[in-house]
Formats: structure tokens, sequence, C-alpha cells
């Protein structure tokens, strides 16, 4: 469908309450047709052969399906839902935000959408494919030298020109509603609905505001599933170190992988959620970007992420121990006790047992499988068997 109408302004405030809320009611209700239009991104399924006959699926969330190409769009839509809701910003409002891209291009979409100003506080050594597309949707750029100085100038040029800093930083995991409403994480869970593994094992993910991580870590233990998520974190950024120390002061020389890691530690990030965080390495990202391009018959997109990369490790132990079958059951073998070889029933492993006492079930992480069971001292190497599903 072609529509050539150009786009009607919005109502102008001009200072009274029924003209102000005529205003604000027709932002919302742009942003909502927005919403209507738009389709659900895509859950691709990425076809491993070798993997699939372990029981193992690994699906992709394709976001460049979004209006913008972004995948920041679904957070910018929320943060502006947030500021609308909440009074900051008004018919006249300058909107500021620091963005190492791709949050600015989709605020500059919406912004437009409500005919407001849109400066981005970026490093200067942003991609000028970000670049291309903040300008292309009426947005301006406003370039620092380093990333750890968009914050302070983005608030800074806010007060200037007398805007609104919408930090998706310290906003975003309080404009998402973690509990539903179409968020991320209950889109992934209703595509996979009718897939034969429709609980996922493993949710692995980067984070850049940490907005994502946030929202899918609720939204499991609110759910009650079983997922557990894991983070993929560049080198440079202080996120797993937060993690792993509580240490809210961390700083850092910040990612050389734009759109993920922070040199700092951020509001929205939620270290309590994340079950394991893996930190990857610049060279590898940049190397599963192009063996998942190959895979998918398509460019994976234009910038590499560390997500990429820190799902193949992940596949190793997945075969080892990601879907454990609760007939699996380990077993150590007392030092002292005699061992011999025995052939269990068909269609079983077969098994080392002692010669005169039964198997003692231990707590923890099986050496040899991953299940869940453990040697110490006075055991030999746990054996595991599995029964037949």
């Amino acid at each position: 469908m072609l529509q050539t109408s150009p786009v009607s302004p919005l109502p102008v405030s001009t200072g009274g309450v029924a003209r102000g809320d005529a205003w604000l009611h027709s932002a919302i209700s742009r942003i909502e047709a927005d919403f209507q239009r738009s389709a659900d991104t895509h859950l691709i399924t990425l076809n491993l052969a070798e993997s699939a006959a372990r029981g193992i699926d690994f699906y992709l969330k394709d976001k460049s399906t979004h209006p913008t190409g972004s995948l920041k769009h679904r957070l910018a839509r929320s943060l502006f839902l947030y500021t609308l809701c909440n009074g900051m910003i008004h018919a006249a409002s300058t909107i500021v935000e620091a963005s190492s891209g791709s949050t600015a291009v989709s605020e500059a979409y919406f912004a437009r959408l409500l005919g407001l100003r849109f400066i981005a506080v970026m490093p200067r050594a942003t991609s000028p494919e970000k670049v291309a597309q903040i300008t292309h949707h009426g947005g301006s750029c406003h370039w620092v030298d380093s990333a750890a100085e968009v914050y302070d100038e983005a608030g800074r040029l806010a007060h200037e020109t007398g805007g609104h800093y919408t930090d998706q930083f310290t906003y975003t995991e309080r404009a998402t509603d973690w509990r539903g409403n179409n968020n991320i994480a209950q889109s992934m869970f209703s595509q996979m609905a009718h897939e034969r593994h429709p609980v996922p094992r493993w949710i692995v993910l980067g984070a850049g505001t940490g907005d994502t991580s946030a929202t899918i870590g609720r939204f499991v233990r609110y759910q009650r599933y079983q997922t557990q998520l894991c983070v993929a974190d560049p080198q440079g950024s202080v996120f797993s170190d937060y993690r792993r120390s509580g240490d809210i002061g961390l700083r850092g020389a910040g990612s050389r992988i734009e759109g993920i890691g922070r040199p700092q530690v951020e509001a929205s990030f939620i270290r309590s959620v994340i079950d394991r965080m893996i930190v990857v390495a610049d060279v590898d990202p940049v190397a599963a970007m192009q063996a998942l391009s190959a895979l998918l018959g398509k460019r994976s997109g234009h910038l590499p992420k560390p997500t990429s990369s820190a799902c193949w490790p992940w596949r190793t132990r997945c075969w080892r121990a990601a879907r454990p079958a609760p007939s699996c059951r380990c077993y150590a073998i007392p030092a002292s006790a005699t061992c011999r070889p025995i052939t269990t029933a068909p269609g079983l492993r077969k098994k080392w047992a002692p010669a005169a006492r039964p198997l003692t079930p231990l707590p923890g992480t099986c050496g040899r499988c991953q299940c869940p069971a453990t040697c110490d001292a006075r055991y030999l190497t746990p054996v595991c068997y599995t029964q037949p599903d």
C-alpha cells in the first residue's frame, strides 16, 4: 500500500490542560498504531544436523525485521511511552540520547513520528552505517571521543537545549513490562509454543543497556520456567566483573564491539537474574558472524555480536548437560570396592558397578557427563547411565 499524504503535525500544546492532553493522546495513539502494523520479529531455526540429532535445537531472534532495521526498536517504543506517560516530554521537547548507535536509530524514528527534534550523543568511532540511519530518520549526531563521555555530555546538552535526556541506560528496565505485554521474552516463548522443546534450556544474549537480560531473567522466574540465562560480554566491558564482584563503581575501557558491553555498570543491568556470563574475545564475534552468515545463506548483520560466538561452546555444553533427562542418574563407585563391568538392560550403556556394594548417589555435578552428581576424595570418577525414554 502506498501512502503519499505527508505526515500531519500533532496538535501543539499552548499550555492549556485540554490542549496538552490532546497532544499526549495523539502521540500515544501514533506509537500504538506503529506497534499494531509492525509484525513480530522472527525466530529462525539454525540448521545444525548433528546437534538436532542429539535433541538440541538452536534458534536466532532476527530483529532486523523491525521498521528501522534496528534491534532496539521495541526498546525505543517502550522508552517513548514511558516518557510520555510520566509527563517528561511535550510537543516542543528536544529528545537527547546517549547511544552507541542502535537505540539512537530507533529513537530518531519515533521522535520524527511525533514531530520532535532528536540528538544522538555518540562516540566518534560509531559506524557510518548507524550515522546514516540516524540522519535518515531525521536525527542529528553530537560527537564525543569515548563511550565513557556520552552520559555527562547528553545530560549537559539536554539542559542546554531545554530538552529531555531519555537515558536508556537507567530507564530501560523500568520502561519494559517484564511480566508480559508483548515484551521480547513473552514473544519468544509464544513463538516456541509448537516446537519440540517449547521451553528452552538456555537463552544466550549480549548486554548493552541490560534491559533484555533483565526482562528475560525476570520473565522466566515469574513464569516458573526452568530456562537459564547466559550473557556474553565482550572484552573491555565491566558487566562480567560486576556480576562476579558486585562492585558498582567498576570502570573499564569499554567494548570495541559496537552496541554491546559498557565501560561502567548501568542501572538497567540486573546481575541477580543471570545464571552465567561468558567473556568473549573481540576476534570471536567476527568469526562467528561469518560462520553464521554461511549457515543462514544471508548476512547475519553488519556488526559482529558476541552472542553468536557464545553459542558455539554452549553446543558442546548442551551435548553433555543442557538437557539432562529426569531418568539420567549418576553414581560414584567407592574406591575401596572391587569393581566389575556389568551389562545393563537393552538400550542402556555399559557401566561399572561395585562387586558387593550398592552404588552411592552424590550431589553436585558429575565430572564425566555433567549430570547432577559429583566425586569427593573418597570416590573414583563417577559413571552415568541413562534409562531409555
